[in-house]
């Protein structure tokens, strides 16, 4: 039980770095949730100019997930006899576990009083190193879904909701109950997260990829 806490809170506090606001808070001296949507994620950081800082904030973001979930591959490989049992894919119960809370440290950033970003760049991180297969399908369709309305918020909603179903088709790893439930969670978190986005959507103003309006993701 020790060690599943440690993962959590581990996970927790790795997602809750906010790359985002400290990149542009250094380098432009600038909070960034003054700008746009106050979103702390990649496209927000964008608006402030800086593709650059977007792009690093992007990265960083996603690594901060893929981090999460390694350390766990890691703590059971080295550590095989301190892993608790769940079951079947034990240690893919563990890295989905990871996985969201990871998530739930970018979303609710202590740092931040708990006001942190939409997840989708750490979600893509750390589900890539649990279901790789099913994360090349969802980013294909993200970028295609980008490409044709120019909406992130549509392409994220709808690669978080497609990804559960995926994971289990693509990698069989992910065939538990428990992994599809924290799997299917971290997606309902991420599609929730958006839900102004959606209101957005629906009303027909939300903010294309290339305005400069407030909104997006």
């Amino acid at each position: 039980m020790i060690h599943t806490l440690l993962i959590a809170v581990v996970s927790y506090f790795l997602g809750s770095i906010p790359f985002g606001y400290l990149l542009v808070r250094i380098f432009r001296g600038e909070d960034v949730r003054q700008t746009g949507s106050g979103n702390i994620g990649a496209t927000n950081v964008a608006r402030t100019g800086s593709k650059g800082l977007a792009i690093a904030t992007l990265l960083l973001d996603a690594l901060k997930g893929y981090v999460a979930v390694a350390h766990v591959f890691h703590f059971a490989s080295h550590h095989p006899g301190d892993v608790p049992d769940f079951g079947p894919h034990t240690v893919y119960v563990l890295a989905a576990l990871a996985a969201l809370f990871a998530l739930l440290g970018h979303m609710f950033p202590i740092w931040l009083r708990f006001k942190g970003g939409k997840g989708v760049a750490t979600a893509v991180g750390a589900f890539l190193g649990i279901a790789p297969a099913a994360i090349a399908v969802v980013l294909v369709l993200f970028v295609a879904i980008v490409a044709v309305t120019r909406y992130v918020s549509l392409g994220s909603m709808v690669g978080a909701a497609v990804f559960p179903p995926a994971a289990w088709w693509l990698n069989p790893e992910t065939r538990s109950p428990m992994v599809m439930v924290l799997i299917a969670a971290s997606s309902l978190l991420i599609i929730v997260r958006h839900k102004d986005n959606i209101r957005r959507l629906l009303a027909g103003n939300e903010n294309r990829f290339a305005g400069t309006k407030a909104g997006g993701a």
